[in-house]
């Protein structure tokens, strides 16, 4: 994995859903979404965890910031921010940062 210099942009997307989400279309839109994100140039990875609070956390990962950019203003994903608000969240929040370093770990095989 490599990065342009300046490195990663990491989106955190932390939010709640409404109740009626689901049934107004939430799930289709979202993984329609997905697939369009991961067709971006630049996109590195995307996960969304839930808490048991109902709490969600989205990481979406670009290579740099002018693709980063280039998503968060897509014409799709700008319509679908729009509808997030209207029919699907009942709070959010984003962070947006640039990666200044990382160290992984993998366990050798057993």
């Amino acid at each position: 994995m490599t990065s342009e210099p300046g490195g990663f942009v990491v989106t955190t997307f932390r939010s709640r859903l409404r109740s009626d989400a689901e049934a107004n279309g939430y799930i289709e839109l979202a993984d329609s979404l997905e697939c369009r994100a991961r067709s971006t140039p630049g996109f590195v990875d995307f996960k969304t965890f839930s808490a048991d609070d109902g709490e969600r956390v989205s990481i979406a990962m670009f290579d740099c910031e002018r693709h980063h950019n280039a998503w968060r203003d897509d014409p799709t994903h700008r319509a679908a921010q729009l509808r997030g608000r209207q029919e699907f969240y009942s709070e959010y929040a984003i962070t947006v940062c640039c990666q200044s370093y990382q160290r992984t770990f993998v366990a050798p095989p057993d």
